[in-house]
């Protein structure tokens, strides 16, 4: 896929005021800090489209942003250790939810998993949740720059063998690095793949 335009549509905090559209979107989530800004604007080749912070935690809403005028990526809130409230990350998960339960034109979920870490709690809960609620999802390993490609061997083994405990299939995984564009070809020819098949 090569994408030619990538427009930002709307910053929302609740599913209801999401764009109304039958166009598949694609949603971006993961635990604060895991790179997901930095994944979106690889993913897009636009350095600003989505905003990156130092500070975990930056993304509040959910963002709608429409890809060549045939599907949209959602970049949605981040989940785990940000600096805020209990009543913030309550009000999000609540948000989170709504939009993975009424949003009927999502076509997949893309978590991201910081390849530099143990398989976490939160993440875990997470992948429980779609899950629980059938969805499609992928996992995406994320600054795999950071450290040797043994190590991201590893770490994938790691969370392969422990979501085997519960799941008989494991899902897709992509490995990726914003700085290096690893792993981009792939994640946008699934996209173009599932496209392909919803159209049929």
């Amino acid at each position: 896929m090569i994408i030619k335009e990538a427009t930002f549509i709307s910053s929302n905090t609740t599913v209801a005021k999401c764009p109304a559209t039958d166009l598949p979107e694609y949603a971006f989530i993961g635990r604060s800090n895991v790179g997901k800004s930095s994944l979106i604007n690889m993913l897009t080749n636009k350095s600003k489209l989505a905003k990156t912070s130092s500070f975990p935690g930056k993304t509040q809403l959910i963002n709608h942003f429409k890809i060549n005028d045939n599907w949209y990526l959602v970049d949605l809130p981040g989940y785990g250790w940000a600096k805020v409230s209990k009543e913030s990350r309550e009000k999000w998960l609540k948000m989170i939810k709504a939009y993975l339960q009424q949003r009927q034109n999502l076509a997949c979920v893309f978590l991201l998993i910081d390849s530099r870490h143990e398989p976490q709690k939160s993440d875990l809960e997470f992948i429980e949740l779609l899950g629980s609620l059938q969805i499609p999802f992928v996992l995406v390993f994320t600054k795999t720059d950071k450290q040797s490609d043994l190590k991201t061997q590893q770490a994938v083994a790691t969370y392969q063998k422990k979501l085997l405990e519960s799941w008989e299939e494991l899902p897709q995984i992509f490995i990726t690095s914003s700085s290096e564009k690893k792993g981009r070809d792939e994640i946008l020819n699934f996209i173009d793949q599932v496209n392909a098949e919803l159209n049929k």
